[in-house]
Formats: C-alpha cells, structure tokens, sequence
C-alpha cells in the first residue's frame, strides 16, 4: 500500500495534489446543490477541528455522527479523524436505548446530529450518559448549537498538523455497532489501515476516473457507503448527496452520475416500477418491451450466447433499455451492489440493458470489501460476488464457511475480546458466518449465513436465503421469509407486491373492501399457490415451500423486522408470528 495513502484523511490531500476539484462534493438544499471545492473542505474541516480541539477533544476521544448523508458528514469525519480522535457513526433509525448502549459503551464525548428528531433522541439519554459533552446540529433546531458555532476562524494549523502526524496507520479510526441480525450492539474496531487498504485495493475495480460523478444515499453510518466515499475522494469521482430517499430518482437524472451504490432492495424496486410502466403499454409497444425482458433473462457477459444474441441483444437496447439508461440520467458506467444477495434475474437484465450491476460482498469487519465483480479482465459473473480484491486472502474451510485475511479485517470488538477470539482464529482468519465456495477456481459465491442455514423434522438441510432469492423473482412477491427449523416441511410468510397485486386484482375484477378482505381472496390465494408453485420447481422435494401465510404490513426498520441494511432479522420476525406459525403447521 502506497506510503503517502494509509490514514483516511490522506485521500482528500492526494485529491487536492492531483485533482483539485470544484465539486469535491455537493449537496441539495432547498432543492439547489451546494458544492464544496477539495480546497474548501480541507478549510472547513480545519476550522471545525480547531474547535473540536478547543471542546477539549484529544487523541482517542469517541464523537458521534447521527445524520442523513450531507457534505457536513464527511468535513466532520475527516475533522474528527485528522486530529487523532475516533469517528462512532450511528443509524438514525435505531432505538433511544440502541443509542444509550452505544453512547455509553463508546464512552462518546460530543454527538452530532442533523435534525430536531435525533437532537430530541439524544437529549432524551444525556442524562444517562456521563461522558456526553455536548451536542451539535447541522440543521437549524431550536434549543440546539449548531455546527458552524464550532468552525473557528483562527485555524491553530500547526497544532492540527502535528496531531495529523502522529496518527499511524494501525491506529482506531472508527468504531461502527452491528447488532446484524441478532443480539446486542458490538462495536467492530476499524484501524485507518483496514478501510484505507480496502479503499485502494478497491480502486481497480471502478471503472470511472477523476472526471466522473457518484450519487450517495445509503447510510453512511454504514461502512460499505462510507468507503466509496473515500474511494471517491482518493479518485477524483465528484460526490453528489441525494437529497433523500424520495428524491433518489429525480437527483439522479439531476446530476447524471457515473457510478453510484445500491442494495438490491433499492434494484428491485426500481426493476418493479421499470415493468409496471411497460405494463401500462399495450400492442406492439408493450410486446418489444416484454420481448426485451424476455432477452435480458438471458444475458450473459462477453457475448458467450453468441451472435444471434447479441443481434437481438443490440436491438433490444437501442429500441427499450436506452430509456432505461436515461431513468438513470444515461452516463451510468456502474453500480455497485452490496450488503445482501442480488437476484441474478435482476443482475441478468440490467446489465442487458447496459447499466451494469457489479455485485459485491464484505462485512463490516472486513472494511467491507472482500470481493466484486468488474467488467474488465472478464471479471464479471453473474451469481457470484466476482474475485477477491488485491491483498485479500479467501479460503473456503471443510464446512464451506468463508474465511478471510488481510489488512482490511478488523482490529476486534470493542471491550469484548471473548467476542473477537470466537471469529479470529489463532492464525488471523477471520470467520464470516457465511457458507459459499470458489467457481472456476477465482470467483467467490456466496451460497447462505451459516446461522441461517437449519434442518427440518425430517434431518433435511434448508438454506433459505436461496430460496427467497428465487421466489422474490415473482412480481407478486415483495418480501419472503422461508420457515421450518424443525418442522416437518418448509413454510412461508410472504409479504405481498401490494402494488402489483392490486393492479391486477383490478384486471381480474377481484373485489375487496381492505387489505386484509384481499389476502383472503380465493383467487388471490390461488394465484400465490401458482407463483410458489412454478418457483418451487427450482428446488428438491424436501426444500420446496408447502404452505404459506400472506402478511398485510411488510417487514420494516421500524418494527426492527430487518436490520438498517435491510436483512431479515428472523428471530424477531418468528417471534412475532408465533401464532400464525403454528397455524401453518397445524399447532
């Protein structure tokens, strides 16, 4: 790893010394882009870590950022980061005890927060935090300092640099909870050198340089975002902040970005609006739009389906999926797809439609990235999670679980060394819960969570996420959590397209008076008994989903259902549904 490049705040110095931007990053305020030149946010962060240093912030100090992704998110980090200080990102979206726990375990000294709702959330536990400062907003709220009362004119310089010089690599950087999908917040311990090596390690595999722009909107609280950020800053790539999840489609046909990063979640939502719109088609319109679909299914890189194919291939995008392109601004050379597993339908088609889905797969504890497809080198294949980047050393242990070692994987967990020893073995490999295996010798796939994989009654492995990837391909099915551990048979709660769904129970002329008159429907159960059983189809006897329940409230962050980056939290949702569990199987 380049000398010059191993602490976070050194990429935006690299920026400055080789490009120089005007639009470092931008973002949205009362619908117009506020742009930060490389400059600019060198000289704003500096300000602000003067009056950090006057708060009284020292070396290894915990501050905290809870806010929606903004420029002040980043000045901050590297404000906090540059002066030896450790950087505790929260979610917005967890619990005020999630918060109490967090605050009090990182011992956090100053929070910052972006608006009334959160600034309310952390006055609500101050008391309950001894070492809590003070509290910093970046919107304007009543009864809150805001933080630019923080950004001092008179830059004590020479202190900064000299606290910048004696930040080394191997040094705390950040502390990031994961509750994950089951337990009690753990804090994973990222040095400078874990993200900074995975930012450089990753760089080969962007293929957009310092003339292009990148759109953020995923956490940035959550460290797959946060080091695109510095993979950003380290190339070049202008930044752009959505200006909220609602307004994700609108500023990207605004800024017309190169690259940005998404969940699959966020892919099949927009691949369901995408059909619904050629759904509304009719005549010939409608049958090329489907007819393109149908070629998308089939898509696989470096024209291997050969000519004919790639004949109908080039029609299909010159007559349907440029318009795809434009619905995403038109200059889209990647997106970057990560933190759950992506459909392979929907990686088929859009990257058939010339918007390339690179999935990718990493841990927190990784720094996150592990490996990623790319389209140079033929390093695209579709239903893995491409090859392992540079540094990054993967094995497949007898059981197939994936273990991994590298300058990326993590320092430990915070204060719980019980917890570090159980996934570090003695010999630096780190256990990552997941089960998967090499094809063609370099390619990783992931194939299940080790924890998630169980038995039914009858001894049969399931391994559920693979099925709910195949099922989730239905355009009636928005969310499904396959049951059955210990039962005689798998099971499934489905929770319905509702969109979708109602559409067609107006084609049909199905009638209904609420949601819950709809789910009891015999032709609308019929039609999910047909969905379950052509996809069922896909799998062995013992595996295939014999019964199933439809939900009237989907799966949400706000009834912690599934985790901020959108996994099934299983346990909670099995508890939940208890009662109509047991009704599945006739207890």
């Amino acid at each position: 790893m380049q000398a010059d490049k191993t602490r976070l705040f050194d990429f935006i110095f690299h920026q400055l010394k080789h490009f120089p931007k005007k639009d470092s990053l931008a973002g949205k305020v009362n619908g117009k882009w506020e742009k930060y030149s490389t400059r600019e946010v060198i000289d704003t962060a500096n300000a602000l870590s003067t009056g950090l240093l006057k708060l009284g912030v020292k070396p290894g100090d915990k501050v905290a950022i809870i806010a929606n992704n903004r420029p002040e998110w980043v000045i901050t980090d590297l404000a906090i980061l540059q002066i030896g200080a450790i950087n505790v990102p929260v979610y917005p979206t967890i619990s005020e005890n999630d918060y109490k726990f967090i605050f009090n375990d990182a011992e956090v000294k100053i929070a910052f927060v972006s608006d009334v709702e959160l600034f309310e959330k952390v006055s609500n536990i101050k008391a309950e935090v001894p070492t809590l400062q003070a509290t910093f907003s970046y919107n304007e709220v009543p009864g809150a300092k805001n933080w630019r009362s923080l950004l001092e004119k008179d830059v004590e310089l020479e202190a900064i640099e000299k606290l910048r010089a004696d930040v080394k690599p191997e040094d705390l950087a950040t502390l990031i909870y994961t509750s994950g999908t089951t337990g009690t917040p753990k804090g994973v311990m990222l040095s400078h050198k874990n993200v900074a090596s995975n930012t450089i390690s990753s760089k080969e595999r962007l293929p957009v340089d310092s003339t292009g722009k990148g759109v953020s909107f995923l956490p940035l609280c959550h460290i797959y975002e946060r080091m695109i950020i510095y993979l950003y800053c380290y190339t070049g790539v202008s930044l752009y902040f959505a200006e909220s999840l609602d307004t994700i489609g609108d500023d990207i046909r605004d800024v017309r970005p190169n690259v940005f990063t998404a969940v699959p979640r966020l892919l099949e939502k927009v691949y369901d609006k995408i059909v619904a719109k050629g759904a509304e088609l009719s005549g010939i319109k409608k049958s090329l739009f489907f007819w393109a679909v149908s070629i998308g299914e089939k898509f696989e890189p470096y024209g291997q389906n050969g000519p004919w194919y790639e004949l109908k291939l080039k029609i299909a995008r010159k007559l349907i999926f440029s318009k795809w392109q434009e619905a995403l601004g038109g200059n889209v050379q990647a997106v970057a797809s990560g933190s759950a597993a992506l459909n392979p339908r929907l990686a088929r088609i859009f990257n058939a439609a010339g918007i390339p889905i690179l999935e990718g797969y990493g841990l927190t504890e990784t720094s996150p990235v592990i490996s990623v497809n790319q389209l140079e080198n033929n390093g695209l294949k579709i239903t893995t999670t491409g090859r392992p980047i540079a540094d990054v050393h993967v094995k497949i242990a007898e059981d197939g679980e994936i273990l991994v070692k590298g300058p990326n994987v993590m320092m430990g967990y915070y204060k719980r060394p019980d917890l570090t020893d159980q996934v570090i073995d003695k010999d630096g490999w780190f256990h990552t819960g997941d089960i998967g295996e090499m094809v063609d010798g370099q390619f990783l796939r992931i194939t299940d969570r080790k924890k998630e994989i169980f038995k039914t009654s009858g001894g049969k492995y399931i391994a559920p996420q693979i099925m709910e990837n195949k099922y989730k391909e239905s355009r009636f099915i928005e969310q499904i959590m396959v049951i059955g551990e210990n039962r005689k048979h798998p099971a499934a709660l489905i929770v319905p397209a509702y969109e979708f769904l109602e559409e067609w129970c107006k084609r049909k002329g199905v009638k209904y008076s609420s949601r819950e008159e709809m789910l009891k429907h015999p032709d609308v159960i019929a039609r999910y008994l047909e969905e379950i059983d052509e996809k069922n189809q896909n799998f062995g006897k013992w595996e295939q989903v014999k019964k199933f329940e439809l939900l009237s409230e989907e799966f949400s962050i706000a009834n912690k259902e599934v985790t901020p980056t959108l996994k099934l939290k299983r346990k909670v949702i099995k508890d939940k549904y208890r009662d109509l569990i047991d009704s599945i199987y006739g207890e």
